[in-house]
Parts: structure tokens; sequence; C-alpha cells
């Protein structure tokens, strides 16, 4: 009679560790994803990325508390999988500039897929000496457009969000994020990245906010309707 042996997950980590091989060893596309990305600051920092493209000390400071050698070792394996590429940055020959590449922008739709279905965890606890970035607020107006509410009409929204401008055009059906002011906007909403992100975490209503002078929008009514339709926001 055969004798089973069961290896423990943690018997398992470690022989896999020791192989210097991080791996699920399962066959499945979920695995095999998280085998890049799965490990801890790998989608912030892809958050990072989908906002801009950046210097590594910009990352660092972005990411306050990873460490340039995590940084490395991350940005390592993000460029190893074809994520991630460097590019030079003009008139600085030793500076390089790390760039999502094709297959890295591909994250963008779970990423944001993510950061919708994580917005409803957060709470006021929670920004409690927690940092607050105007990036986030782009990446946060991403996660909140619904498809399915898109107007029905060619239409341009900037965003004012701390010291950062960008801007959501719909055109013909489909939505995209332009980074920088946008000329000819229907409705221009301006806020700080705090009281931005509480609204799309529903913490505080839109109403109250605007009510407390802390969110401004400008524009016609029906421009407005249709805007707030489309982050879920009425």
């Amino acid at each position: 009679m055969g004798i089973i042996l069961w290896e423990s997950t943690d018997s398992w980590s470690a022989r896999t560790a020791m192989a210097g091989k991080r791996d699920y060893g399962q066959f499945c596309g979920l695995a095999a994803g998280l085998n890049i990305i799965g490990e801890r600051w790998t989608l912030l920092l892809v958050r990072e990325l989908l906002v801009s493209a950046l210097r590594f000390n910009e990352l660092l400071d972005n990411l306050p508390g990873i460490g340039p050698n995590l940084l490395a070792e991350r940005l390592k394996t993000l460029a190893e999988h074809g994520l991630v590429e460097q590019l030079p940055v003009p008139g600085d020959g030793r500076a390089k500039l790390y760039r999502l590449t094709e297959r890295g922008q591909q994250l963008r739709g779970p990423v944001l897929g993510l950061a919708r279905w994580g917005m409803q965890f957060l709470s006021a606890g929670d920004r409690d000496g927690a940092e607050v970035r105007a990036e986030w607020g782009i990446i946060a107006v991403q996660a909140m457009v619904d498809a399915e509410r898109l107007p029905g009409v060619d239409e341009t929204y900037e965003f004012r969000v701390g010291d950062e401008t960008f801007a959501v055009t719909v055109k013909g059906g489909a939505v995209r994020f332009v980074p920088g002011p946008a000329a000819g906007s229907e409705v221009v909403v301006t806020s700080d990245p705090d009281t931005f992100i509480q609204i799309g975490a529903g913490m505080v209503s839109p109403f109250d906010a605007l009510a407390a002078g802390q969110i401004k929008v400008e524009g016609p009514a029906a421009a407005i309707r249709r805007c707030t339709r489309m982050l879920g926001l009425s």
C-alpha cells in the first residue's frame, strides 16, 4: 500500500524560495499573472506609471516606504516580463525614464476595476496620517467612469484635482483620459485630492462637498448631470 505525503504550504514556499523562483506552481492564468504582479508594491508601482512615465527618484517620492532596493527589484521584474521599458531623459545622459509598454498598459482595466472595487472599503480612519496625492485623483476618476453610462453626446470634462489637471473626453461612444487642461470643456470640476477621493468612495456626497465649498463644478446643468451620471454620482 502506497503512502501519500502531503507537503505543507510553508515547506513548499520555502522550497520555491530556495530555488530562487517565485511561482504559485499552478497552470492557471490568474496564478501566472500574480506570479508577476502579485508582490507587494507592484500594483501601486503600475498605478503610478498609468498616470505618466516617471524617473526612479520620482517613483520613490510617490511611493514612500518602498525603499530603493525593493523598487529596483520590482522594476526589474516588470521589465523582464515586458511590462516596463526604460527611456533616456533628454538632456540628462545618466537619468532613465520608466514607462509602461503596450503590454503594461493592458493592466489599466484590471487596476481600475480593482481600484473601483476597493473604494468601498475606504473609511474615515484610513485618512489618519495616510498619504494622498493629486495624481491619484486621476486614477479615481478613471475608476469611477461607468462605461454603461457614457453620455450620448460628444463632450469634454476637465478635472482640476490639487495641482493636477486632466480631462475626460467622450467621443463617438468611447472615453479617453487626457493629461493637462482641455480647451472647450463643457464642465470644469475643481477639488482637493482628499475630498475628491472621499466622494468617489461614497464617504462624502457631492451635494455636501458643494455646500461646504470643498468642490466646485462649473458648466451647463445638463452637461453636469451627464458628467455626474457617467461617474456614478447621480
